[in-house]
C-alpha cells in the first residue's frame, strides 16, 4: 500500500513553521523571475547569504523550464520549481507542484516536513491543479517489508489569495486520493491482488463511498453466459469475477457506464509471453482500477450524474484447463468468437462487460483498458488512445482529458478493420488477419458489443498506465493511475450540462 498522503490546506500567507517554501521560476520578457517569494523570505535570504535568492537559485541550475527543480537548504529551505511562461496553465501548476513536492520528499531524511507551496495560484482551476499535483507528487508505494514506512511529508499548505480556496483544494484531495488508490492496486503484487481479492477491495470501497455493489462469481458467470471471462480465467486456480458498482444520486438524468479491463496478471496464456514481457503484467488490471477509483471519487464529489462501473476481473494463466487458440467462445449475449491468440484476452473479458453494460441503456459508455501494445507503438508511453462511436463523443473525452491534464489522442476505427475480424467458424474472430493497426482492430472488435445508438468511447491506456522509467512531474515509477482524472472530469462535465 502507499505511504499515507499528507494533509493539505490553504493559507493566505506562508506559515511560520514551514520547513520548506516552494516558489516558482517563470520566464518573462526581461528574463526569468521568481514567483510567490514572500518579502520577508527575500530579505532574510539576502541577509544570510549576501546574494539575492534568484541569483542563488540560478547558480545551482534553476531554470523556468517546466519539470526542473532545485532545493536551496536553509531554515526554512527553498524549493525553486520551473513554471514556464508568464501565463501559468493548470497543468503547468500541477507539474510544478508535483516536481517540488517530490524534491522535498527526497531531502527530508528522517524528518517529516511541512511544505508551503507559494506559486501565486488564484484562479480556482489553478489552485485545484497545484493541490492535485502536490498530492500526486507526494505518493509513494511502500515496500513489502517488516520495517515501518517513513513519512517524509506531513502536511502541505497551498498559499493563495483566492477568496475561497477550500473548495478546489477539497476537490483536488478527492481526485488525488482516487488516483493514488488506483496506483496502489496496480502496484500490488499479483499473488495478493487477484480476482477474488480485487472484488473484496471493490466491496470495501463501496462501503466507504456508499455505493451499491454486485459481484458475480464463477458460478453466476456460468449461469449468465459470460464466456469471455470464463474462457480467459479458466486456466487459473483463481476464478474470474465481474464487479458492478452503482452510484445513482437523486434527480440524475444522465447515465454514464464505465467498463474496465481487470486482468490481474497476464502470462499470455498458452500463447505465453517472453519473460521480459511478463514482469510488468500485474499492471494489466489498470483499466478496472481506473473505473472503480473514478466512481468512488464521483460519488464522494456528489456529482449529479448516474454512474455504473463494471470491472471484468480474470487471471490469464497457462494450464490444462486454459482456453486454446482456435477455441470458439460464446460471449455474453450469444455472440460466438473464434479465439486466435490467448494473449489477446482483454478484448474477450471487455466484450462480456460491454454487452452487459449496454443492457442498462446508458447514454454513454466509456471503456478503459491496457489493451494493445500497438497503441504504445503508435503513441508512445505517455499518450493514451481514444477511439469512439462518433467525433462528438471523442471530443467529450478529449475535453475532459485536457482539463484534467492527461494526454489522449483520437484514433479512427476504419471500416475495413471489421472485415478483418471475419471467421469461418464463428460470428467473429478475436483478432485481425493483418499485422498492422492492432489498436484499431481491437477497438473494432469491442464496437461489435456496443448496442447500436449508444455513444461509446474506448480508451487504450497501455502506454501511460505504467511508468517503467524514473518518476517525473507528479508521475511516480510504476502504476500511474492513468485515466482516473479524465473519467472524473468527464463525469463533472456531463453533470454540468443542461438537463
Amino acid at each position: 500500500m502507499s505511504h499515507a498522503l499528507p494533509s493539505i490546506s490553504a493559507a493566505s500567507s506562508v506559515p511560520k513553521d514551514a520547513d520548506l517554501i516552494v516558489v516558482g521560476l517563470a520566464e518573462g520578457s526581461s528574463g526569468p523571475y521568481l514567483v510567490g517569494v514572500p518579502d520577508d523570505l527575500e530579505a532574510l535570504w539576502a541577509k544570510r547569504h549576501a546574494t539575492p535568492l534568484l541569483a542563488a537559485a540560478r547558480s545551482v541550475g534553476a531554470t523556468s523550464k517546466p519539470g526542473t527543480c532545485v532545493v536551496l537548504p536553509g531554515t526554512p529551505g527553498v524549493v525553486v520549481t520551473g513554471l514556464g511562461g508568464v501565463d501559468v496553465t493548470p497543468e503547468q501548476g500541477r507539474r510544478a507542484a508535483g516536481n517540488a513536492v517530490r524534491a522535498a520528499a527526497a531531502v527530508a531524511g528522517e524528518r517529516t516536513l511541512k511544505v508551503a507551496l507559494s506559486l501565486e495560484a488564484i484562479e480556482p482551476e489553478v489552485v485545484r491543479a497545484v493541490a492535485e499535483g502536490a498530492l500526486l507528487g507526494a505518493y509513494g508505494y511502500a515496500k513489502h517489508t517488516a520495517k515501518e514506512a517513513s513519512r517524509p511529508l506531513g502536511s502541505l499548505v497551498v498559499v493563495t489569495k483566492a477568496r475561497d480556496a477550500r473548495t478546489p483544494i477539497a476537490e483536488a484531495s478527492v481526485v488525488a486520493s482516487a488516483v493514488c488508490q488506483a496506483r496502489d492496486w496496480v502496484n500490488t503484487p499479483p499473488n495478493q491482488l487477484y480476482p477474488e481479492t480485487f472484488a473484496d477491495a471493490a466491496r470495501a470501497l463501496a462501503r466507504e463511498k456508499r455505493l451499491d455493489i454486485e459481484v458475480l462469481d464463477e458460478k453466476a458467470l456460468a449461469r449468465g453466459g459470460y464466456g469471455g471471462l470464463l474462457g480467459v480465467g479458466g486456466g487459473s486456480q483463481r476464478p474470474p469475477r465481474l464487479v458492478k458498482l452503482s452510484y445513482a444520486p437523486r434527480g440524475a438524468t444522465l447515465h454514464l457506464a464505465l467498463v474496465g479491463k481487470g486482468i490481474t496478471f497476464d502470462t499470455g496464456g498458452l500463447n505465453l509471453k517472453p519473460a521480459d514481457g511478463m514482469i510488468t503484467m500485474k499492471c494489466d488490471m489498470a483499466g478496472a482500477a481506473a473505473v472503480i477509483a473514478a466512481i468512488g471519487a464521483i460519488a464522494e464529489l456528489k456529482l449529479p450524474v448516474k454512474v455504473t462501473a463494471w470491472a471484468a476481473l480474470a487471471e490469464n494463466m497457462p494450464s490444462g484447463s486454459a482456453y486454446r487458440p482456435s477455441d470458439v467462445l460464446t460471449l455474453y449475449g450469444g455472440t460466438t468468437v473464434e479465439n486466435v491468440n490467448s494473449d489477446a484476452e482483454g478484448r474477450l473479458v471487455m466484450a462480456d462487460a460491454l454487452a452487459r453494460a449496454c443492457e442498462d441503456s446508458p447514454q454513454l459508455v466509456v471503456d478503459v483498458a491496457t489493451l494493445t501494445g500497438a497503441a504504445v507503438v503508435a503513441l508512445g508511453e505517455r499518450v493514451a488512445a481514444v477511439m469512439a462511436s462518433d467525433d462528438e463523443t471523442a471530443d467529450d473525452v478529449l475535453d475532459a482529458a485536457q482539463s484534467s491534464g492527461e494526454s489522449f489522442w483520437h484514433l479512427p476505427i476504419p471500416e475495413e478493420m471489421r472485415t478483418g475480424l471475419s471467421s469461418e467458424v464463428a460470428d467473429l474472430s478475436s483478432s485481425g488477419k493483418a499485422r498492422w493497426g492492432g489498436a484499431l482492430t481491437a477497438a473494432a472488435f469491442l464496437r461489435e458489443f456496443v448496442t447500436d445508438g449508444v455513444r461509446w468511447a474506448h480508451l487504450d491506456i497501455a502506454g501511460p498506465a505504467w511508468n517503467s522509467g524514473g518518476a517525473y512531474d507528479y508521475v511516480p515509477k510504476g502504476g500511474t493511475g492513468s485515466a482516473v482524472r479524465t473519467l472524473v472530469a468527464l463525469g463533472r462535465n456531463l453533470a454540468s450540462r443542461p438537463r
